[in-house]
């Protein structure tokens, strides 16, 4: 349960990386932060990568994105496709980056990238995709925060994201209390 006013949206699409996704999740949760999971398949419930069925809070479009402090990317190669190809993802990709927070990690930074968002700006993203990051200032940085965008570099940098994004949001007390809290060393 929420025990802040900070609110964020984890995007899910057909074929997403599950853990980059869940953990994230997880670990806001754990921070208090109100997290929804919305789904950009036209229904709420979305194929993993790895073909795990999970069920999303609510659909991409039906989203409340006026109360979102953040929004949040995974990756996975075919998960990333389809979130650049949804209208809703790109436009609050835009609008995110400019005037709140707009996270994605792995293959996802590549649609910041793709939107134009990275131009000049330092960014992390895993090596298959580094060919598509267009104007971005790469990193082999597990995290990287430029300004309102905070990328990652994939999967086994999942725990240090999640945590960024705990301390952007709470504060650095909170992200380390939690990194504690599941033995996670920093």
């Amino acid at each position: 349960m929420a025990v802040n006013d900070k609110n964020v949206i984890v995007f899910m699409a057909d074929g997403m990386e599950m853990c980059e996704c869940l953990l994230t999740v997880d670990i806001l949760r754990r921070a208090g932060v109100k997290v929804t999971t919305a789904s950009v398949t036209g229904n709420c419930e979305v194929l993993s990568s790895h073909q795990v069925r999970i069920t999303a809070d609510t659909l991409a479009e039906d989203a409340d994105y006026d109360s979102a402090d953040m929004i949040v990317l995974p990756g996975g190669r075919t998960g990333t496709e389809n979130l650049l190809a949804n209208e809703t993802v790109r436009k609050e990709c835009v609008d995110f980056a400019r005037e709140k927070y707009a996270a994605a990690i792995c293959a996802a930074p590549s649609v910041f990238a793709e939107l134009g968002l990275l131009e000049g700006v330092p960014a992390t993203c895993h090596p298959d995709f580094e060919g598509k990051m267009r104007g971005a200032l790469l990193t082999h940085e597990p995290v990287i925060v430029s300004g309102k965008i905070i990328t990652g570099r994939g999967l086994g940098a999942t725990m240090d994201f999640a945590l960024c994004l705990a301390a952007i949001l709470t504060n650095k007390e909170t992200a380390d209390r939690i990194a504690a809290s599941i033995c996670y060393a920093r």
